[in-house]
């Protein structure tokens, strides 16, 4: 199996009005004509009108990562309640969408949105917090701003290209496929579509009307599913921000499910809106700076919990941090990577060579914001895939962006609507997502063995094993075997080497 890891070299930054799209000259005067000369909007054959739409599309499709990430990490930041931990969260994952987006605005001058990934976030929260690793929510914000800085020195000298090139093409192309299925199996643990199973450990939930499961069960599971076909119709018929619409849709009918279950009798419905309230909207600040703004200097260092456990020591610890800070790296590295290539692909903003313009800085901005996301408690920032909803619509420069990071900043005031979307809501959005990610799949020659072994192996040791980095571990791994056992060790390039035998270490001694 050859090794097709050919990437362009990007091309020199490149200035606003410098590509060859940037044709008009700007039209406007005094404060406009300097923000539409800034952006390079009217130079690009945009207006102000067609970036600020693409900037609410952007959004619109985007806004339910808030909710979604707030659901994750809710469920670990030690607050003093369950809603307390929602707040935190939610204010702390609009902070890293407002830096990340904002600086693809006036950094990069991009149309693209950043926020918290969610495949980055679900190894966080579902792997090295509640996967019995001993690390705490404070100790991973440690690992996010260590990433990020790493990123910025990887950035500015040219090494997080190199880098990327040494991970195999069939694996790089096969991550995403992985992660889509890790989160939609979350998504649907949420809804309750997926239960545990005392002999096959995972099992269908029973819709059967006379069986013993409860009607609050079913209603979840039911309106998740439904939840998925509605977002599926809606983007089959190009509506704009399907994805929000069908959230919001599950969420309406999730209420007037449970609302008749209540009204009939079901004491799990009843229990559900005795459990209803709203809070003030500045209570989620309140509870964003009591338990996770600056969090990991404070606690993030203290490895205690860790070191308690039987077993573990500082040689343990520091496997499992290196281990840890490659996966989370190599994960944003592939999620942001990918995106850029995709999205900037739709607008039309690729140079001569087919690299997305401005990469440099499109990079580094994700690589400043997750480490400013770090400082306020959320997982590494990367560059939204929805973001191609706003390049559709028309969005070319920063402006769009621009446009998104105002929205994400209005938002953060919003948390309380926010808390009324149930979980079976957001894990039809989490479902659909997953639904997205499988597109890569055809980019792995499955007439090939060797290709397909080592795609097979990366996504199915990532959904079954519930890891995402044993998965890449496992990926590159079978790679090396099958390169070296087909006599092609001269194909493999010594950072790929290196990456191997860092993974091989991390499963022998974790």
């Amino acid at each position: 199996m050859e090794q097709k890891n050919s990437l362009p070299e990007t091309p020199r930054t490149e200035e606003p009005g410098e590509e060859a799209a940037l044709k008009e000259p700007p039209v406007h005067r005094g404060f406009w004509g300097k923000l539409d000369r800034f952006f390079g909007i009217t130079a690009s054959g945009s207006d102000f009108k067609r970036e600020m739409l693409a900037g609410l599309t952007c959004f619109i499709t985007a806004v339910y990562i808030l909710m979604i990430n707030a659901e994750m990490f809710g469920a670990v930041i030690p607050a003093g309640s369950a809603e307390e931990a929602y707040g935190a969260a939610y204010i702390a994952t609009a902070m890293g969408a407002v830096a990340g987006t904002m600086l693809m605005a006036f950094l990069a001058r991009m149309p693209l949105a950043q926020a918290s990934g969610m495949g980055i976030s679900a190894f966080i929260v579902y792997t090295l917090i509640l996967g019995g690793t001993g690390l705490s929510y404070a100790n991973c914000l440690v690992f996010t701003l260590f990433d990020g800085i790493i990123f910025i020195l990887l950035t500015v000298t040219g090494l997080r290209k190199k880098i990327f090139r040494a991970i195999p093409a069939g694996i790089r192309n096969i991550i995403p496929v992985g992660i889509g299925l890790f989160i939609a199996f979350i998504g649907m643990q949420n809804a309750g579509i997926i239960v545990a199973d005392a002999f096959t450990l995972v099992s269908l939930v029973s819709f059967n009307v006379f069986g013993n499961n409860t009607f609050f069960n079913m209603a979840g599971a039911i309106v998740a599913l439904l939840g998925v076909i509605a977002i599926a119709v809606m983007e089959k018929k190009k509506v704009k921000g399907a994805i929000l619409w069908g959230l919001l849709g599950a969420a309406a009918l999730y209420y007037a499910l449970t609302g008749l279950g209540a009204a009939c009798g079901s004491v799990a419905c009843r229990a559900f809106y005795e459990a209803f309230s709203l809070s003030d909207p500045f209570s989620a600040f309140a509870a964003w700076g009591k338990y996770s703004a600056g969090t990991l200097f404070s606690e993030g260092f203290d490895f205690s919990a860790y070191l308690a456990i039987e077993g573990h020591n500082v040689g343990t610890l520091l496997v499992l941090l290196f281990s840890s800070a490659l996966a989370l790296g190599m994960i944003a590295m592939f999620d942001t990577i990918g995106t850029l290539y995709a999205t900037c692909e739709k607008a039309d903003l690729l140079d001569g060579s087919g690299a997305p313009i401005r990469m440099e800085k499109m990079m580094l901005s994700d690589a400043i914001a997750s480490c400013a996301g770090a400082i306020a408690g959320t997982s590494t920032v990367t560059t939204l895939s929805e973001s191609s909803a706003g390049v559709v619509a028309g969005g070319k420069t920063g402006f769009t962006a621009l446009t998104a990071g105002v929205m994400f900043l209005v938002a953060m005031f919003l948390s309380p609507l926010a808390r009324l979307i149930p979980r079976p809501a957001t894990a039809a959005a989490l479902i659909w997502v997953g639904v997205l990610m499988m597109s890569s799949v055809v980019k792995i020659d499955w007439t090939d063995p060797a290709q397909a072994v080592v795609a097979f192996l990366t996504f199915t040791v990532m959904l079954l094993g519930y890891s995402i980095s044993k998965g890449i571990g496992a990926g590159i791994l079978a790679y090396l075997l099958i390169m070296i056992c087909t006599g092609k060790i001269k194909q493999i390039s010594v950072p790929t080497y290196i990456l191997g035998a860092l993974f091989l270490l991390t499963f022998l001694l974790t």
